[in-house]
C-alpha cells in the first residue's frame, strides 16, 4: 500500500491516496508514518491543504509518530493551498514535537511565506 500511495502522491491523485490509506485498515494492516506522509504529500500536490491537515491530525489521534518528512509534507500542503500562516504554525510545531527542522523544512516554510 505504501508504494501505491506514494505513486498517487507523484501524480497528485490525492483522493486515491486517501482511499488507499483508509483501505489499509480493511485488510488488517496498519497504516504507517510513511503511508500517512505519502497521502499528506499527495493532498498537498493537489492543493488540498485541509485534507492534508486532517490526515496529519488523524495521526495524533491514532498515536502514530510523526517525523520531519511528515511535517514537511504538511507545511508544503499549506504552501500549495496559499495557507502560509497554517504552514508556519505547523513548521513551528516541529520543535514542540522534538524534531529539528532540516533544509527541506526551512525551504517549505520560506516557500509558504513567498506565496503569502
Amino acid at each position: 500500500y505504501n508504494a501505491a500511495i506514494t505513486a498517487c502522491e507523484k501524480v497528485a491523485l490525492w483522493q486515491t491516496a486517501v482511499a488507499l490509506l483508509h483501505a489499509i485498515g480493511c485488510v488488517v494492516l496498519e497504516a504507517s508514518t510513511v503511508s500517512y506522509t505519502a497521502a499528506i504529500s499527495a493532498c498537498g500536490k493537489a492543493a488540498e491543504w485541509q485534507q492534508a491537515l486532517a490526515l496529519f491530525a488523524a495521526m495524533d489521534r491514532i498515536i502514530l509518530e510523526t517525523n520531519a518528512p511528515c511535517f514537511n509534507s504538511a507545511v508544503s500542503a499549506c504552501e500549495k493551498g496559499v495557507e502560509w500562516q497554517r504552514g508556519l504554525i505547523k513548521f513551528a510545531a516541529m520543535g514542540s514535537a522534538g524534531l529539528a527542522p532540516n533544509n527541506i523544512s526551512f525551504n517549505a516554510a520560506i516557500s509558504a511565506c513567498e506565496k503569502g
